[in-house]
């Protein structure tokens, strides 16, 4: 009979490279996505949350969910959807800052992304789901007198 000890040697490997895959995947959802050029780019509720859970948030996160329903942890603006030109002024003026935006479903977000391309803003992101993808990614929401 032949020994055995190559047997966990090889587990030992496999599993190794199977972390290594997962750990580089992980970082690889954990980036915003290209844009297309005059459009804008859908964003998983888990990608979002990987992005926040890195603390390198280099994005402005935007809640235009009407009437206000709560906020995903670093919102920095709470815009009504079918008001963003109203709100130019708190936008960023450097039209290339990425610009992440959700609501409670993804209706009103998806409304909001196609002004905000067309006030020429190139790197703007939908937030697929919304907040109720959020929580289904295990996310918690806060809710801010605003």
């Amino acid at each position: 009979m032949k020994p055995l000890w190559g047997v966990p040697l090889l587990v030992v490997f496999v599993l190794a490279a199977a972390l290594l895959v997962y750990s580089s995947r992980s970082e690889a959802e954990a980036a915003l996505p290209a844009v297309p050029e005059g459009s804008f780019a859908e964003l998983s509720a888990t990608t979002l949350k990987a992005l926040l859970e890195k603390g390198e948030k280099d994005f402005v996160l935007i809640n235009v969910h009407v009437p206000y329903a709560g906020e995903i942890p670093g919102t920095d603006l709470v815009i009504p959807y079918d008001r963003i030109p109203a709100y130019l002024d708190r936008l960023p003026e450097d039209r290339a800052t990425p610009l992440v935006v959700y609501c409670r479903s993804g209706a009103m977000s998806r409304a909001a992304v196609r002004t905000l391309v067309e006030l020429g803003y190139t790197r703007v992101y939908d937030v697929i789901g919304g907040m109720n993808a959020w929580r289904r990614a295990g996310g918690e929401l806060v809710f801010k007198s605003r």
